[in-house]
């Protein structure tokens, strides 16, 4: 093990990865598992990469073509089992980190903007915001340019309820243009 920490051995490691893949709200990359399980000093990098292979190869989590990990229905049922073994503060530490990228991930999903090529050379910019209930916005925009389009994906995926409000003011303003 690498320094001092509360996790002392490979199983152990292997129940704060099932412990997060049982909180994320959907699958996530590698890096993302790393950052996650990292949250104690005496996990190193060659023992993590270890006890995550093993829990695919035993089928407590499955890796898609996406490279992305996920749950399975052992892994749950082995998770809410060993998860009490998991001493208090690592699981504290690892439940703030999970919160965070649970946000993050809901946000991704909630705010999405592609760019489509038309057959005349134009581009197709589609804008969509979501929130818990559904669909908020779905505003699909003509550029002249790729350049152009990326620009307004990126734009709108930094601050999407800004355009939105700004939208909904004018188009409920009461003024009359001349």
């Amino acid at each position: 093990m690498a320094g001092r920490g509360f996790i002392h051995d490979k199983l152990e490691i292997k129940f704060l990865i099932l412990y997060i893949a049982a909180r994320v709200i959907q699958p996530i990359p590698f890096d993302t598992v790393l950052d996650l399980t990292m949250c104690d000093d005496a996990i190193d990098y060659f023992d993590f990469s270890e006890c995550l292979n093993d829990l695919v190869k035993t089928e407590h989590l499955t890796l898609s073509g996406e490279g992305l990990y996920a749950i399975t229905e052992k892994g749950v049922r082995n998770s809410q089992i060993c998860e009490s073994s998991l001493p208090y503060s690592v699981r504290l530490r690892c439940d703030k980190n999970l919160s965070i990228w649970n946000r993050k991930l809901r946000r991704k999903s909630q705010v999405r903007a592609a760019t489509e090529k038309r057959d005349n050379g134009t581009y197709t910019v589609r804008l969509s915001l979501d929130d818990d209930m559904g669909s908020v916005m779905d505003l699909q925009l003509m550029v002249v340019r790729e350049d152009m389009a990326k620009v307004l994906s990126d734009r709108f995926r930094k601050e999407p309820e800004k355009l939105y409000s700004k939208i909904m003011d004018l188009l409920l303003s009461d003024e009359e243009e001349n």
